[in-house]
């Protein structure tokens, strides 16, 4: 077993070379879908994913991190660990629950600490089917000439502006107003693409391998960034049906010490979204009962992490910057998805740990 600590990196690099290591320590081989482009510093960039479990297994745990590149890191942190927990591991084969790990689902994103993958899309809005009209948001359309502005830090024009919005509309809206999803903007925030990423196309051939021999498939991703710092919300993932919130509710609510939340009925931090992942299980797996969740760990305050991201998609937009507002920027990104302290690692990890058991008894009952 290794400490929690450890299990956590400082860099994508760091972050696959442990999953890696931790993958054949276990004795598992790894698949890898090796991304078009390499990392910030020249590494390879690779969706690499590891089955722990039979491969005909009827109930199939997926656990993966890095939806949103940046939040990788906190994501690694779990399955690193997880891959070398000999206690849940011998708990899911007891279970008859196969673990797929799918680590880094966006790695240019990760490496290059930004949420958005290399065409600068938002993975977690990309999942449509992109034959049919998309959906519009009226609400980013107004706030977008206010989000990236031509100067960074913003004028002090752009942050009255920005405040005007604020004490008019409320928090809630301008969280809703950009997080929603948008496809008219692509250099925009939260933008949802126009067709399929490579990282959607790639999840999407994974689980096509993994997941149709399944008859239950659950999954977590582990996600950063919303909420009180160091706590886990277990946000409902999937479609809008009674009987799959029930059953989520059923398996992870800790007897109502971990509710499980939703953005259907509006108990969840996250505004309502449109365009996302869980839509590829549907898709790909027709033939499992599905349930799934977000956990979606909390960081900073959600103005902060705002402008965090607003900072980045300007310096996508500005590679002259200088050198320290770029270093500057990026250390604000990591700031806000990671809390790099003993203590939020701890808590990480413990509540990843309890929803992993919780998940293998609900596939098992």
């Amino acid at each position: 077993m290794i400490g929690v600590t450890q299990a956590f990196s400082s860099s994508y690099a760091e972050a696959r070379a442990r999953f890696l290591e931790a993958a054949a320590t276990a004795g598992l081989p790894v698949e890898s879908h090796v991304h078009p482009l390499t990392g910030r510093d020249g590494e390879t960039l690779a969706m690499d994913v590891v089955l722990d479990g039979p491969a005909d297994a009827r109930q199939l745990l997926v656990l993966s991190s890095a939806c949103h590149g940046v939040e990788g890191y906190c994501g690694t942190g779990v399955q690193v660990y997880a891959l070398h927990d000999q206690e849940w591991r011998d708990k899911a084969r007891a279970q008859g629950v196969a673990v797929l790990y799918i680590h880094a689902l966006n790695p240019h994103g990760f490496s290059h600490i930004r949420r958005v993958t290399h065409e600068n899309v938002d993975l977690n809005r990309n999942f449509h089917d992109f034959s049919q009209p998309l959906p519009v948001n009226e609400a980013y359309r107004e706030i977008q000439p206010l989000l990236l502005p031509p100067e960074w830090p913003p004028s002090a024009d752009n942050t009255a502006a920005i405040g005007q919005f604020l004490a008019t509309r409320g928090q809630d809206a301008f969280q809703a107003a950009i997080s929603r999803g948008q496809h008219e903007f692509a250099d925009g925030l939260f933008f949802g693409g126009t067709q399929p990423t490579w990282s959607n196309q790639t999840l999407r051939g994974v689980l096509r391998q993994h997941g149709r021999q399944a008859a239950r498939l659950a999954w977590i991703d582990i996600h950063t960034g919303l909420g009180p710092n160091g706590v886990g919300e277990r946000i409902y993932a999937g479609d809008d049906d009674d009987a799959a919130v029930k059953r989520a509710r059923q398996w992870w609510d800790g007897g109502g010490s971990t509710p499980v939340t939703s953005i259907y009925d509006g108990s969840s931090t996250s505004a309502f979204l449109t365009g996302l992942m869980w839509a590829s299980v549907y898709d790909e797996c027709p033939q499992a009962e599905y349930t799934g969740i977000a956990m979606e760990y909390g960081t900073v305050p959600v103005l902060d992490v705002m402008h965090a991201l607003r900072g980045d998609h300007w310096l996508h937009q500005h590679p002259e910057a200088p050198p320290e507002l770029a270093r500057q920027i990026k250390q604000q990104m990591m700031q806000a998805f990671y809390t790099d302290t003993d203590a939020w690692k701890g808590q990480i990890i413990s509540q990843a740990r309890q929803a992993l058991f919780q998940a293998a008894d609900g596939l098992s009952s």
